[in-house]
């Protein structure tokens, strides 16, 4: 049997060639770092610019990148300025591989995305009850609500519409709220 921890005092990152040296050292700096946040970010980053400059194939790079990133994991903060160092060392040595900060955007543009159907639907359900309820005369209704982005908000105004008899609540109440 043999444990991780043997090897310890054994790796030397300087002369590391291969993969699992560096996927044994990542582990053991895991362990190593569990209370310091700190020291854990410092790891980390050696560890990745070191991927690079081994001379891995770019294939390599990203799959020992993703390894490290699931073992060395950092809270968001720490994550932030993890992406935006190697970014800045990607920039220096002109090599661009798809790094956290990239997946943290992808990330937020996917929830972006996501909020934006639901605006889209949320404002098509509003128009089909304005429809239903009011005919013709809800037009102007519509016209008030189309520029809301926020979701919570135009969830609101759906259900207050769906309760209410008449437009002069409506109106009054949306005249309450800050439609900004």
């Amino acid at each position: 049997m043999i444990k991780l921890i043997d090897y310890k005092d054994k790796i030397n990152l300087e002369s590391a060639v291969n993969p699992f040296e560096i996927m044994t050292f990542a582990h053991l700096k895991n362990l190593e770092t569990k209370k310091d946040r700190e020291q854990r970010l410092f790891w980390k980053i050696t560890l990745v610019k070191l991927l690079y400059e081994k001379g891995y194939t770019k294939e390599d790079i990203l799959n020992l990148y993703r390894f490290i990133d699931w073992v060395m994991g950092l809270p968001e903060d720490l994550t932030e300025k993890f992406t935006d160092e190697i970014h800045k060392y990607e920039e220096e040595k002109k090599m661009r591989f798809v790094t956290s900060a990239e997946r943290i955007g992808i990330k937020k543009g996917l929830k972006l995305g996501e909020e934006r159907g639901e605006t889209r639907v949320l404002i098509e359900a509003i128009e089909d009850i304005i429809d239903i309820k009011f005919g013709e005369k809800g037009i102007f209704l519509m016209n008030r609500i189309k520029g809301i982005q926020q979701i919570e908000k135009l969830r609101t105004i759906k259900a207050f519409i769906k309760k209410s008899p008449s437009i002069e609540e409506i109106i009054a109440m949306l005249d309450k709220m800050d439609l900004s």
